[in-house]
């Protein structure tokens, strides 16, 4: 890659974020909403992309369904140059991927990859680290980020780093990709060290991810390629023929390719990351007040703490709480201990169940 070259943002913008309800719905899933402050998740991945010296505009690969949710967002941060790749089926990451990297100008052309709906505190320390993984452009590597472990999570996927890469000066040829593993083998990974979180974060070159579906997972490359053949388009949005999408095995890019390939590096990293994957996250990520409290919209806590309460389009006050998360929109509330918020799940089961 030349000094002059610039990466390509793609953007990943499906899935329903049921872990964040009552806020997080199909119609407006996580990745929308205001979260963490005045932009929403999706907003907060776009502007850490707005460096033009490193980065093109970005390609967004999303839902039909929510096509006008991304457009007005992006107007609403005054970004008119964005191409949007509207899947017409769900089909998991490899073949959304496959979509953006036939929709680059340039086979050549460099992909930084990257779900909407996570948040990253230190930008100025990922962007260095992508910068340190633009040498293995060249030979074609398939580049992972992964993010210095704070713990035993037992909620995210490993990679085991291998030997350090010729001509590198942070990455690593990965060893394994570890399923999300049990407490116990989470803190034995720590113990070795070596293991990093996955964070479902990419850096390759669009040719060199298709030649790799090509190897190993075929029927999707052939799929998005059908699917991208005399495609309709009006202005910046491009959408993909539905029949022969749906032909794609419905497979994430770790299974599809990286856990079969052996030109994958990890690159390791810590930027302050969070997937924001349920409420405790959030409480975790955002600054308490002396009463150790988190709160969104219009809160009154007295005499509480160690709570986290987010209000939307309600007013919300507790008196002698500790240790809740109170999520409140205009129609529901839903009340939970904290360190209690993977349970939303069951929530959302039984609701549906009695419905």
């Amino acid at each position: 890659m030349s000094d002059n070259e610039t990466i390509t943002p793609v953007i990943l913008s499906g899935g329903s974020g049921t872990r964040l309800w009552p806020l997080s719905t199909a119609e407006r899933p996580k990745q929308f909403l205001n979260l963490t402050g005045p932009f929403s998740l999706f907003q907060q991945t776009i502007e850490r992309c707005k460096n033009k010296d490193l980065f093109t505009a970005p390609t967004i690969v999303s839902g039909t369904s929510h096509a006008e949710l991304v457009t007005d967002q992006l107007r609403e941060m005054d970004i008119d140059s964005f191409k949007l790749i509207l899947e017409p089926c769900a089909r998991n990451t490899a073949p959304a991927i496959a979509l953006a990297a036939l929709a680059c100008e340039n086979p050549r052309d460099v992909m930084l990859v990257m779900p909407s709906d996570h948040v990253i505190l230190d930008v100025p320390a990922f962007e260095h680290a992508v910068r340190q993984s633009l040498p293995l452009m060249e030979a074609e590597w398939l580049v992972t980020f992964g993010i210095t472990p704070s713990g035993p999570e037992t909620g995210y996927g490993y990679i085991q780093q291998g030997d350090p890469i010729s001509g590198s000066d942070n990455s690593f040829a990965t060893k394994r990709f570890v399923e999300k593993p049990a407490r116990e083998n989470a803190e034995d990974m720590l113990r070795e060290g070596g293991f990093h979180w996955n964070a479902g974060i990419f850096l390759f070159r669009a040719d060199s991810y298709l030649n790799a579906l090509g190897k190993y997972a075929p029927e999707i490359l052939q799929a998005a390629t059908d699917a991208m053949q005399n495609y309709d388009s009006d202005d910046s949005v491009v959408r993909p023929k539905e029949p022969e999408f749906a032909n794609a095995p419905s497979e994430s890019i770790d299974y599809a390719v990286l856990e079969k390939s052996d030109k994958v590096a990890v690159t390791p990293v810590n930027p302050s990351w969070s997937d924001v994957g349920s409420w405790d996250s959030l409480f975790e990520i955002n600054a308490a007040d002396k009463q150790s409290n988190v709160t969104f919209g219009k809160v009154t806590a007295i005499a509480s703490k160690n709570i986290f309460v987010h209000a939307s389009g309600i007013e919300v006050s507790t008196f002698g709480l500790e240790d809740l998360i109170i999520v409140a929109n205009e129609k529901q509330v839903m009340i939970l201990p904290r360190g209690q918020s993977q349970n939303v799940k069951r929530i959302l089961q039984e609701r549906t169940s009695s419905e």
